[in-house]
């Protein structure tokens, strides 16, 4: 009764039922009536009433069920709202709302804008739901995911989030938090569709009560199924992503979320839509940065951590990043960092031995990666993301200022890579011709930064406006003002920068005259400078501007047909159709002014004028035309032969030094090639020839004048030539003329010697002309042709000890002898030719083959002869024929060498490369017959030796002229492997070498089953190589190595090794085999020899035989030094090269393999960084392949370490650094707080026991053997440098080796794993270096100490006597509190001369060591230096 009483009490008065439409009007009409509320509303008894209302208007036949239902629920709620909160109130909202998500699930209701409306009115008033009921709320809300397939279908979740908070907040409910996250943990496992993902992504951020793990699983969930969402919800996706990582979820688990969904898996969708979403991301991106730069810092961070994460959108997110102005300089800075370091791991990968195949092959796909990345955000700029294009513009030429040298260039060419110079060209490209705004900046890019930077990095950007000018000309037309603007600056340039920017020009002078005038302008005014440089590029530009034109003529093109671009109107317009008259008379008058410039200006006119001719052979006639009143200056014709060349007036003294004013040489060298080269009885255009410049006319007269021209030079060469045969040294010093100075005998000398160098060189051009004669003469002609060269070659000979007679002592200006061509300096590498101070070689290769030819039957004739009449008394005239063959030999071997060795001086497109050096290859048949008779002629009797003191002079010359066809053939080989047009050469060495020779040593075994297996390798490349080693070089190296030619044998080996590494590893393991058998047998004095073959045996090992072949070798190697233990032996008995004399060049060889694998090492070190715990941790990525690259990593770098044992005195440093590795590889090994510790694998183990074992304990006792060596020599001033070196490296060393056990001991301690059960305790750990006996001033000795004979003590760095503890770790933390005692005794490592402390810091200055670090020496006191060196 007494419930029944409060139901009563509780219930208002009972009034008429209303119908829905009522209840409709009367909310519409409360606003102005204030009615009060109808007491049946608020009644539970018209609960069941007010839902059937609800249930007709959903299943009535209506138009828009939708919005009958909305208008009545917002009636209802409106009205209910105006009363007090009750019981039945309450009751009413959850009934309704409960109703309301039944219809909605059941699709009874449509889901459009209004049922949205409705249930953001249900949200409004959620408090009016008790909260315990709410809990069924939840659970309806959430019943039903699976069927949500359309954003209209997720409605209902917008009220989940303010659900949970309530019944979260709740404090009348148990257990709502469990309640809460059961909730939460259902739609997590629930399967997503892409509606359900997008609505869930943007009501996430109102869960702020989420813990990390739920969060990550969130993120991971969200990013795997991102891709299967709408491309057009995408971009808010990214945003609500982004909003995400600033409520309380983990950044950096969004930005690489995002980085790498659009960077891999949406890589494939290349699309032109894909491509636009993705820029509206970037944009996303880009504001959320500028709204929290925390996120900026995230993305830098994981664009920093690995490369790994680094693809195209990758970079489309740094480069958006450096817009924002706080993020410029470090977004451009890791782009850069990343690019260089993929570039620079691939270099060391791809030249590391050790490493497995398949990870240099990742480490190549890696660059490929990286590039293709680049480019491709580079070319998706055009697609909504123009905001990047400035900051791409600054990573190119960044690029550009950082390119590497040609030998860079040309590696990654070969291995399918653009190199960063190249990767930079092509952006900067793409973007000049795609994006019209960024062709100003560009230029003026350009323009600055050749005129600031210095000029090797100035040389990049000259080749991109070159790149750009030739492939998009049109466009540049546009620029034409700015280019003119640059060329203003030309007389300010850097020589080299002024010729290679108007060469770059040339292609858009032919499209605009206007350039081409201003150029020339430019061009006059830079011949009057004082600068040589300057004078000597403006030189350059005249031949270039005219060889341009002559080309386009030539080709009978002046557009561009082949360019990619497309010209307007207007700039069709500026091409002229007609150049007008020809260049070379237009600028006929800065030519002539090049004749009164210094030499180097002449050289390079000559040379331009030999290239005119050509390309265009009519020209020849004009050309001597203009040349010969100059040559008439230097040729006088008379009735005395030997005053026809007036040598003396070629070089003049200034301020006391010799100059060279003519080069007549190279005059006469270019004459000689137009006359060859003139096409026969033809002139050049009579349309096209205004010859008023030079003083002719148009009349029958002069066009005879200029025909005569050719034949004046003709019969002057005929002349000369006929002089200097004639000519004896008696004769030609008349030819050097006389001076009038009446200066010092030295300055005589010198001119003298000038003149020699200037008559040489015309020696040089006229035996070129006697050998091209020879190709084409009869047989008959040819006996009086070999009879002239050999006379020249014998004046040539004579000019050469002229020259060498006096050392000069202030030398010549112009500063590079021929002889001296052999060192080129300064080669600038511009594309399409290059730049050097070295000569052009006056003789060409045809011309040297055929001396070869004609040298090499000669000599084979005379030595038949010579080994007939070998007994004969005829020994003045065999002499004399020796002496003769000897210097034609010399010569042609000479020649050989400077044009071998100066192949590269001229770019592969000159056309004088072709005329000078032509098929260089063909040099080497003829020079590997040379040797073979070399090598094959008897040496004298040793009767004869007695009797004849001129046979040991030929058996030297012999030997020297070997040596010098070896060097040859070497450096024609390099040029071989370095350019791969040129492999002919192999093939034809092995098809000279099909003939067997003898073998004086039995080291090369089985050549015939090597070439049998050799000759099926289908790589043609390969095989010539591998044939060319078995069949030539190694026979003819082993029968050097029996005849004592060991210079001779130190080239072969050279060659061997440089053929050797372009091998697949199969063919050096033969060749290995061939050289450890030489090893094995030869017992060779000679430490050069020795240190060679040494070496060629361990680089061609592949590893780890090459480090165990290193220690085999060590072992021996003390056994012939000797120990404490055993005597020295004589002769190694395993390798007979070990002997007394090459043991320091044996221990250098291994030191030298050594100190590469400790460079190996530590670059392997460093990248196993990417793959320790702690980048993982930071870096959540679960890419396929990662561990087994880890793994491999660690395999190859501990079994590399493993194999590492070294044992030599002078190893202190390189044990040193290998310590440290070890410390690193040791601490990489320990996981970081948070992750799980993994045992250490075996391998590892194995590495610890070895290194403890053979390593540590030997180490301790090698540093006390070293320093009782000290003491006995410390008398001796000239080791006290030596000493104090030695004794520097000590205390980094004791540091390297305790920081190793360190990390030991943890890692022990972590694993349960003891790791320095093998490391003996009474050497291992504590012990002080004692001091040796100074020396008083008495010349007495202290007192040694008796007490402890080793230099090493077993007893604490603190004096006491305390004994280990029983295991390595409480010795270890017994060590670190012994070292922190303030006052311990510490003896000094070595005496020191305190007199000499000045000239031994300088000689460890030279000697380039580093200085210990004296804080870290304090803090340990394991050893301390004396008081002298601190």
């Amino acid at each position: 009764m007494a419930a029944v009483s409060a139901e009563e009490e509780e219930a208002p008065p009972s009034s008429p039922p209303l119908t829905d439409d009522d209840i409709v009007r009367l909310a519409r009409e409360h606003p102005q009536t204030s009615a009060s509320i109808p007491s049946f509303l608020l009644s539970s008894t018209s609960h069941p009433i007010l839902i059937s209302y609800l249930h007709s208007r959903a299943t009535a036949a209506s138009s828009s069920p939708s919005l009958a239902v909305a208008d009545y629920i917002f009636s209802l709620l409106s009205l209910i709202s105006l009363s007090p909160r009750s019981s039945p109130i309450s009751s009413l909202f959850l009934s309704l709302l409960l109703a309301y998500i039944k219809l909605f699930n059941s699709r009874q209701i449509p889901h459009d804008g209004n049922s949205l409306k409705t249930i953001q009115l249900f949200y409004l008033h959620l408090e009016i739901a008790p909260n315990h009921d709410l809990l069924a709320v939840a659970d309806a809300i959430v019943s039903d995911l699976l069927q949500i397939v359309d954003p209209d279908d997720a409605q209902l979740l917008d009220l989940l989030p303010r659900c949970l908070d309530l019944i979260r907040n709740s404090e009348g409910i148990e257990r709502g938090g469990e309640f809460v996250n059961s909730v939460v943990d259902h739609v997590l496992t629930s399967d997503w569709s892409k509606a359900l993902l997008v609505k869930l992504v943007s009501l996430i951020r109102e869960i702020s009560y989420l813990d990390k793990g739920r969060c990550r699983e969130f993120l991971e969930k969200v990013f795997f199924r991102m891709k299967g969402v709408d491309l057009q919800d995408l971009p808010s996706l990214v945003y609500q992503l982004l909003v995400l990582a600033s409520k309380g979820f983990s950044k950096r688990e969004v930005i690489e979320g995002i980085v790498m969904f659009f960077g891999s898996q949406m890589g494939s969708r290349a699309t032109s839509i894909v491509r636009q979403v993705e820029g509206t991301v970037l944009l996303h991106v880009n504001f959320s940065v500028k709204q929290d730069p925390s996120l900026g810092q995230e993305v830098l961070g994981l664009a920093r951590s690995d490369l790994r994460v680094f693809n195209n959108f990758t970079v489309s997110v740094l480069l958006s990043l450096a817009r924002v102005r706080r993020f410029n300089e470090s977004s451009i800075g890791i782009l850069k960092t990343a690019l260089l370091m993929a570039y620079r791991d691939f270099k060391f990968a791809k030249s590391c031995k050790w490493l497995p195949s398949d990870l240099k092959e990742g480490y190549l796909q890696t660059v490929k990666k990286v590039e293709k990345a680049v480019m491709r955000a580079v070319n998706d700029s055009n697609f909504g993301r123009e905001h990047i294009v400035p900051s791409i513009v600054q990573l190119g030429f960044i690029l550009l200022e950082s390119a590497e040298d040609g030998n860079q260039k040309s590696f990654y060419n070969t291995n399918g890579l653009m190199g960063t110079e190249e990767l930079g060209i092509q952006m900067l490209k793409t973007l000049f011709e795609v994006h019209d705004m960024t062709r100003n900046e560009i230029i003026e890019q350009c323009k600055f930064r050749i005129l600031s930077l210095k000029p090797e990095q100035s040389m990049p950007i000259i080749r991109l406006l070159g790149y750009l000018i030739q492939t998009l000309p049109y466009p540049m037309l546009e620029h034409v003002s700015r280019l003119k603007e640059l060329l203003d600056y030309f007389t300010f340039m850097h020589g080299k920068i002024a010729t290679c920017f108007v060469t770059a020009l040339l292609p858009l002078i032919k499209c605009s005259r206007d350039l081409q005038d201003y150029t020339i302008l430019v061009v006059r005014k830079a011949m009057f400078r004082r600068e040589d440089t300057i004078r000597i590029a403006a030189t350059n530009a005249i031949i270039d501007l005219i060889l341009a034109e002559k080309q386009s003529k030539r080709d009978g093109t002046y557009s561009f047909q082949d360019s990619s671009s497309q010209a307007s109107c207007s700039q069709k317009a500026e091409v002229p159709g007609s150049l007008g008259p020809g260049l070379f008379q237009e600028l006929s008058s800065l030519l002539q002014r090049c004749l009164c410039q210094q030499a180097t200006v002449k050289e390079i006119m000559y040379n331009g004028l030999v290239k005119l001719v050509l390309v265009d052979p009519l020209t020849a006639g004009p050309v001597l035309d203009f040349l010969l009143p100059h040559f008439l200056h230097f040729y006088r014709e008379g009735e005395d032969a030997d005053d026809q060349l007036d040598i003396s007036s070629c070089v003049k003294s200034e301020s006391g030094k010799i100059c060279m004013e003519e080069p007549l040489d190279c005059l006469l060298s270019s004459i000689s090639w137009i006359l060859l080269l003139q096409p026969p009885g033809k002139t050049d255009h009579p349309s096209d020839s205004s010859w008023t410049c030079f003083g002719f006319s148009l009349s029958q007269e002069n066009e005879a004048g200029k025909i005569m021209s050719s034949e004046s030079f003709s019969s002057a060469l005929l002349k000369i030539r006929q002089c200097l045969r004639r000519g004896n040294m008696e004769g030609l010093s008349g030819i050097f003329g006389h001076t009038q100075d009446t200066g010092s005998r030295t300055s005589e000398d010198e001119k003298t010697r000038s003149c020699a160098f200037i008559l040489s060189g015309i020696v040089e051009v006229l035996l070129n002309t006697i050998a091209t004669e020879m190709e084409k003469a009869t047989d008959i002609e040819k006996v009086d042709l070999l009879k002239e060269l050999i006379e020249f070659v014998n004046h040539y000979d004579s000019l050469e000890k002229s020259r060498s007679m006096s050392r000069p002592r202030n030398g010549i200006k112009r500063g590079n002898l021929r002889n001296a061509v052999l060192d080129i300096p300064d080669n600038t590498d511009l594309g399409h030719m290059k730049l050097s101070r070295a000569r052009i070689p006056f003789i060409a290769t045809s011309s040297i083959y055929q001396l070869l030819q004609t040298f090499l039957d000669q000599y084979s004739l005379n030595f038949s002869d010579g080994v007939a009449n070998s007994h004969n008394c005829s020994q003045s005239s065999s002499s004399k024929v020796s002496v003769c063959c000897s210097k034609m030999i010399s010569f042609v071997l000479n020649t050989s060498l400077q044009q071998i060795k100066t192949f590269s001086v001229l770019g592969k497109d000159d056309p004088l490369k072709t005329l000078v050096y032509g098929e260089i290859e063909m040099l080497g048949p003829p020079l590997l017959k040379l040797i073979w008779l070399l090598k094959s002629e008897p040496t004298l009797e040793a009767d004869q030796k007695k009797k004849e003191a001129k046979g040991r002079k030929d058996v030297e010359d012999r030997r020297e002229h070997l040596h010098l066809a070896l060097i040859c053939l070497k450096e024609l080989i390099k040029i071989c492997l370095q350019n791969p047009h040129h492999t002919s050469l192999l093939e034809d060495l092995v098809s000279l070498s099909t003939v067997e020779y003898p073998l004086r040593n039995v080291a090369d075994v089985g050549p015939d089953y090597e070439c049998e297996i050799a000759s099926g390798i289908e790589d043609q490349d390969v095989k010539s190589k591998v044939l060319l080693i078995a069949k030539c070089i190694r026979p003819l190296l082993s029968e050097l190595l029996g005849l004592s030619f060991l210079r001779e044998v130190e080239i072969l080996c050279d060659v061997v090794l440089m053929i050797g590494h372009e091998l697949p590893c199969e063919w050096r393991d033969f060749n290995r085999d061939w050289a450890v058998c030489i090893c094995n047998t030869s017992a060779i004095t000679n430490s050069k020899v020795a240190k060679s073959l040494v070496k060629l045996a361990i680089c061609l090992s592949s590893p780890p035989n090459d480090l165990n072949l290193a220690q085999e070798m060590t072992k021996e190697l003390l056994k012939v030094m000797g120990s404490e233990g055993s005597n020295p032996l004589e002769t190694s008995e395993t390798y007979a090269i070990i002997n007394h004399s090459t043991t320091s060049a044996t221990a250098s060889s291994i030191l030298e393999l050594i100190e590469s694998v400790i460079v190996d090492m530590d670059w392997v070190s460093a990248k196993l960084k990417t793959f320790s715990p702690v980048t993982l941790k930071t870096t959540s990525l679960d890419l396929n392949g990662e561990h087994a690259s880890a793994l491999g990593f660690e395999e190859a770098l501990y079994s590399r370490a493993e194999a590492l044992d070294p044992q030599a005195e002078h190893l202190l440093r390189l044990v040193t650094r290998f310590y440290k590795h070890l410390a690193q590889m040791s601490k990489l090994r320990i996981a970081p707080k948070g992750c799980k510790q993994v045992l250490p694998g075996l391998k590892f183990q194995k590495l610890v026991e070895l290194t403890c074992r053979q390593l540590t304990v030997p180490l301790y006792s090698f540093v006390a053997l070293m320093q009782r060596d000290q003491q006995e020599n410390a008398k001796s001033r000239g080791l006290l440098s030596k000493i104090k070196r030695e004794n520097k490296w000590i205390p980094d060393l004791i540091f390297q080796i305790e920081d190793y056990e360190k990390y030991l001991i943890q890692l022990s301690k972590a694993t349960k794993v003891n790791l320095l059960r093998h490391a003996k305790r009474s050497t291992s750990r504590d012990f002080k270096i004692l001091e040796h006996p100074r020396t008083n001033t008495m010349g007495e000795e202290d007192p040694p100490n008796h007490n402890n004979s080793t230099a090493v003590e077993k007893e604490r760095v603190t004096g006491g006597h305390q004994e280990c503890g029983d295991d390595a770790e409480e010795g270890h933390d017994e060590s670190e509190r012994a070292t922190s005692a303030p006052d311990e005794p510490c003896s000094p490592l070595a005496a020191e001369d305190p007199e000499s402390d000045g000239e031994e810091e300088e000689e460890e200055d030279r000697d380039g060591l580093p200085n210990p670090n004296p804080k870290r020496s304090k803090m340990s006191k394991v050893v301390q230096e004396s008081d002298d060196e601190a």
